[in-house]
Formats: structure tokens, sequence, C-alpha cells
């Protein structure tokens, strides 16, 4: 069998909510999603209201986005699930899916980030997670597209163009 049938997508992946919900990534097949890891202090924080615009304006086009709370760079996000998901509402209004609080680096990488960051896995790109909000474009088949770094904007024309792209 080559490697390329053996290729895992992104769609392979059963992740939490943060409610503490199973979330099968499978039953986003067939749409765009922007990955992205979060954090609630954070001087890119301020990039949720990007992100609630993008996905209110792209929901119905199948567009989704996936935000995993992370602690991993300067302990930016210290709160619990709940605390974090209460930031996230009251603040920025987020109604896409929020994750549980996972690690996006280091020796306890979550499984679906280690398939987003080597391209051993994900047969595309190496690219670390190297600060909160970096994103991560995954087509409607499961396969990983691109990498934006953390201060490029969920809003830009490269992001909004790949989403309206048949």
């Amino acid at each position: 069998m080559n490697a390329k049938n053996t290729q895992k997508t992104f769609h392979d992946f059963v992740v939490t909510d943060i409610d503490g919900n199973r979330f099968d990534l499978k039953s986003l097949k067939g749409n765009k999603v922007m990955v992205v890891n979060v954090a609630s202090n954070c001087g890119l924080t301020p990039q949720y209201e990007q992100l609630q615009e993008l996905y209110k304006k792209y929901k119905e086009t199948g567009f989704v986005i996936i935000a995993f709370p992370a602690n991993n760079f300067k302990e930016q996000e210290p709160g619990t699930n709940k605390q974090i998901k209460e930031f996230c509402t009251a603040n920025y209004g987020v109604s896409f899916p929020l994750m549980e609080k996972i690690s996006v680096a280091g020796e306890d990488q979550a499984p679906v980030y280690k398939w987003l960051t080597h391209k051993s896995e994900n047969g595309k790109i190496d690219q670390d997670v190297i600060w909160n909000f970096q994103k991560f474009l995954i087509d409607e088949n499961g396969n990983l597209v691109d990498v934006l770094l953390p201060k490029e904007s969920p809003v830009s024309k490269k992001v909004t163009e790949w989403i309206t792209a048949d």
C-alpha cells in the first residue's frame, strides 16, 4: 500500500468541544475549515472579533472555524474551559465551535495538532505553532492546504479568496 492511501486527513480525528462533548471532525466533510489556536490574554486576542466576523459572513457557504484554546505561549490562556467560553461569548459573541483547552506544541501536543504541524502526518507542510492565533486552512476533503502565521489577519484577502474559490 502506498503512503498516500494511508495518509490521515483532518476528518480522521475526534476531539472534545469546550462543553466536554465528543466532536467528530468527520462531521465537517464538505466544508472548508480554519483551525486556530486561541488565547484570552494575548496581544492578538482581538482577532476573535475578525474570526467571528469571517464565520458569520461565510458559514452559510460551507466554511467553519474551529478554535482550540491553548496555554502554550507565555501562559496567555490560564482559564478553565468554562471561563474561556464565558470570555469568548461575553467579549466577542463567538458562535463558531470552541473546543476544549489543549496543548498545541511540545511533548503533550494534541494528536490533531501533531497532524497539522508535521508533513510526515499531513503530507503537505511542516510548520510548528509559533504563537497564539496561528491559522491552518483545511479543504473540503480534510487536507491541509495552507498555514497563516499568527499576525496574519483572519480576514485577509488570501483567506477570503480561498473561502470563495471553487
